[in-house]
Order: C-alpha cells, then sequence, then structure tokens
C-alpha cells in the first residue's frame, strides 16, 4: 500500500495545480488520473489540455489566420494570389501543442516530486483509494492518504435521442478531431462552446446553424455585449436560432436528420456533421464516492463549503465537480487554495471575480455583475461605454466592432462589473479583475495613466464615462 500526505484525484488543471502546490508546501503527493492519449498511453492536463481549451484555441487561431487572409488583409493594402487550406496540417499543429503542454505537466509533476498514478481511481473509505490501471491489465494498487482532493472534472451533457455515433454526430471533443471541413454542420447550443466551434468551421468554410434551446442569446452574459456579439457572428455568416428545441437526430443515407420544434411548429434539417455542445456535467463515474459518505447536492455536484471541503472533514473537492462556473481558472485557484489551507494558510477565493472569456472573434470577456442582475437586485447603479469605433488603434488594427462597458456603484463608485468585448478582451479582462479585487471606484481606473495608442485605452475612457467625464466621445 502507497501512504502519502495529499492525493489528488484528476490532473486537469484543477487537479495538476494542487497537486504541485501541495508538494511545494512540503507534503509528500500524489496524483492519480485516467486519462488516455490518441497514442493509447497515459496523459495529463485532463479535459482542459487534451479536448478542451487548449485545442480548441489552437483551431480558433488557425481558423482566424485563413479568414483573415481571406476578408480582412486586402484593407491593408495586402494582396494575396491564392490561399489554400490543409486541415490535416492544422489538427497536427493543433496535436503538437497538446502533446508539448502535456509533456510539459511531466516535467513539472518531476521537478515538484509529485507522484504520478495513471489510473481508474475509485473510494474504499475515507482515506483510501484503489487505482486500476488505464492502460494494461496490471493490478490495483491501493493508496492512503491522509488529505484527499477529488478533481475529476466534466465530461459533455448529452439530450435524449441523440445519439453520439463520432462518424456523424459528435460531443464537443469529438468535434475538435475533424479531418475535413463539413459542408453543411448544426451545432445544439449557442452557448461558448458552440460559439466557439462554430466560428471555427464556419471561418473554415462550412454552412452553420446553431439551435439554442433559451429564448435569449448568450444569457450569462451583459445584454448589451450580447446584442453586439450576435450582430458580429451573423455579419460572420452563423445562422443562430434561438428557442428551438431538439426532439431528436437520426441518420439517414449518410446524412444527419435534425428535428427540432420552435414557437412556429416543427422542423427537420439535413447536415453532413452534428455537434452536441448543450454543457457539462459532473465526472464521477467509478469514483465511489458513497464509499466515503461524500455528499452530493441534487443537481449531482459534490457538495462542499466555501474553502471546498466536503462533508468528510479530509476530503475536498475542486474544479468541475463542485459548484460554480466550469472554467479552468477558477479550477486552478480553487486548488492552490486547498493546498495553502492544508499547510495552515488562511487562504480563500472571491467567487463574485471571476473572469469569464469567449473566445470568439470578437472576443467577450466580463467580471462581476450584468446590467441585468443589477437591475435585478434594484441596486443603484452608473453606467460608462466607450466604443472602440472611437478608439484610434482598433482602426489601425480594422477591429473597430466591440465596446467596454464598467458598472459602478451609484453612491460608492466601487466597481460592479465590467464587460467587453473586441480584440484582446481575453488579456484587457485582467486589468478589471484586478481593479475590483483592491475594491476599486470607477475614478481609481480613469486616473490610471493607459498607452496611447492602445486597445487599454478604451478601459480608461469607459472608466471616465461612467462619470461623465469622456474626452474622445
Amino acid at each position: 500500500m502507497k501512504k502519502v500526505d495529499v492525493l489528488v484525484i484528476g490532473a486537469g488543471p484543477a487537479g495538476y495545480v494542487c497537486a504541485i502546490r501541495a508538494a511545494q508546501l512540503g507534503m509528500t503527493t500524489a496524483c492519480v488520473d485516467a486519462w488516455v492519449g490518441r497514442d493509447g498511453k497515459p496523459a495529463l492536463g485532463g479535459t482542459c489540455l487534451n479536448v478542451g481549451c487548449i485545442p480548441s484555441k489552437a483551431w480558433l487561431e488557425s481558423s482566424e489566420r485563413y479568414h483573415e487572409l481571406l476578408h480582412k488583409v486586402s484593407a491593408h493594402g495586402i494582396k494575396v494570389k491564392e490561399v489554400t487550406l490543409d486541415v490535416p496540417a492544422m489538427a497536427a499543429r493543433k496535436d503538437k501543442i497538446v502533446t508539448t503542454l502535456t509533456k510539459g505537466i511531466e516535467g513539472l509533476f518531476k521537478k515538484n516530486k509529485v507522484q504520478w498514478i495513471p489510473g481508474v481511481a475509485s473510494f474504499t473509505s475515507a482515506n483510501t483509494v484503489e487505482v486500476k490501471p488505464s492502460v494494461g491489465n496490471g493490478d490495483p494498487e491501493t493508496v492512503e492518504a491522509e488529505h484527499i482532493i477529488i478533481a475529476t472534472g466534466s465530461v459533455p451533457r448529452n439530450i435524449a435521442n441523440v445519439d453520439i455515433d463520432h462518424q456523424h454526430i459528435f460531443d464537443s471533443s469529438g468535434a475538435l478531431d475533424f479531418t475535413e471541413v463539413p459542408q453543411r454542420l448544426v451545432i445544439i447550443g449557442a452557448g461558448v462552446i458552440g460559439l466557439e466551434l462554430g466560428s471555427v468551421w464556419k471561418r473554415l468554410g462550412s454552412e452553420v446553424i446553431l439551435l439554442e434551446a433559451m429564448d435569449s442569446f448568450l444569457g450569462m452574459a451583459d445584454q448589451q455585449i450580447a446584442g453586439i456579439a450576435r450582430k458580429e457572428f451573423q455579419k460572420l455568416g452563423l445562422d443562430i436560432r434561438l428557442s428551438c428545441r431538439v426532439k431528436s437526430a437520426s441518420v439517414v443515407e449518410g446524412q444527419v436528420q435534425v428535428r427540432y420544434q420552435d414557437d412556429a411548429g416543427e422542423h427537420t434539417i439535413e447536415c453532413d456533421k452534428l455537434i452536441v455542445a448543450v454543457g457539462r456535467k459532473p465526472s464521477l463515474e467509478g469514483l465511489n464516492p458513497r464509499a466515503a459518505d461524500i455528499l452530493l447536492d441534487e443537481r449531482g455536484y459534490i457538495h462542499v463549503d466555501e474553502h471546498c471541503m466536503t462533508s468528510v472533514p479530509n476530503i475536498y473537492a475542486i474544479g468541475d465537480v463542485v459548484r460554480g462556473p466550469m472554467l479552468a481558472h477558477k479550477g486552478s485557484e480553487e486548488g492552490v487554495m486547498v493546498a495553502e489551507r492544508l499547510a495552515g494558510e488562511e487562504t480563500t477565493i472571491h467567487y463574485d471575480i471571476i473572469p469569464w472569456v469567449v473566445y470568439t472573434s470578437p472576443e467577450i470577456a466580463w467580471v462581476g455583475k450584468t446590467e441585468e442582475q443589477l437591475k435585478a437586485s434594484a441596486r443603484k447603479y452608473k453606467a460608462g461605454v466607450f466604443p472602440l469605433a472611437a478608439s484610434g488603434r482598433a482602426k489601425a488594427m480594422e477591429e473597430t466592432a466591440g465596446l467596454v462597458k464598467i458598472l459602478a456603484d451609484e453612491r460608492t463608485d466601487l466597481i460592479l462589473g465590467v464587460h467587453l468585448i473586441g480584440p484582446m478582451a481575453s488579456e484587457l479582462i485582467a486589468e478589471a479583475v484586478v481593479a475590483m479585487e483592491f475594491g476599486s471606484s470607477a475614478e481609481d481606473l480613469s486616473r490610471i495613466v493607459h498607452a496611447h495608442p492602445s486597445i487599454s485605452e478604451a478601459i480608461h475612457e469607459a472608466a471616465l464615462a461612467v462619470n461623465g467625464r469622456s474626452l474622445h466621445i
């Protein structure tokens, strides 16, 4: 039997970061992970690195470069005689990035003396788990730990009467392995995953239809931002249909027939490939949490307190298996928090100051409250908006679609929310996160000198606008 101070189950962004931090703090640490790569060998990084965040961003970058050559560089006086598309080369580039980063985690484990145990973990008590090898027919191994952290991540949700066959009908993971551009593509779900995948394949030449069950577009985002985003996606050619409930999907003579219902009645559309992107759910299969008396909530998530402790005092859970947004950076910071608390430090996370990003073009990012949330809570606020159409840097980039919006308390001027749509929004949002973490006011942001010309000046101008002091509009 192997004995360690800390056992982390899962090596995605939450798990591997937690294991590294625990080891840095002097605890003997092991990490069990069940992932098997495309080469049939165990691999670290979980869903995010292998079939999620990283490969999807590789596809997004490649498709944007292709689209720029076809449709944008001419505005800069650049003429291209011929542009050809090599989808297998794009896929190979994506795979190389994934392999490099997974090997990088192996190196980090070795450097920090984290013991990697490839296999499937199952609780046998509150202090022990049985690990069955994920590859081969080796004997199970029992690991005993003083503290156990569950970080098993999430898996794609399915819907009734739509069976994933990985030939014609795919989940979001399978959609990253296409080797050719489908002529007609239907995506069920117009959330973050659906929009990112739809953007990739539309830019590469597909006819893309997104069927969204909700009657509002990007309902979790500020609706002024969502409205701009929808117009931009429609300009790209994405066909976004709201209030659509998919009834079934079947493959007939090599074509997928999708039957759905909306306010006008029932419809059937055909496509070459169908992607199901309706969200994700906690991955707990095989873990056997009942053997350790771990309590789950009514939605199937592991119940935890504000510091990620489960109903069993020595067992913690982090990342996608617990409440809160399914964001890799949220899981990583929970991992750091738990490791440091096990070492006696009083760390915590401000869950209301976690940034969200949609990596489309234009990018969308936000932190804090939306205007709709503030109205619903009857909190008095003031808003400042600055459109990128008035930004010199945005004009030079030919990227003027978008704006920055800052919401602040009407009385105290405390920043309550920051919302961006435009180029580099994923990077610009960090300034807002830092400002809110330190309790800044809109005036604080407006007093900070921003480089000129830069997109970040739009944040400065939006902060000025909160108090009616805009200079450039």
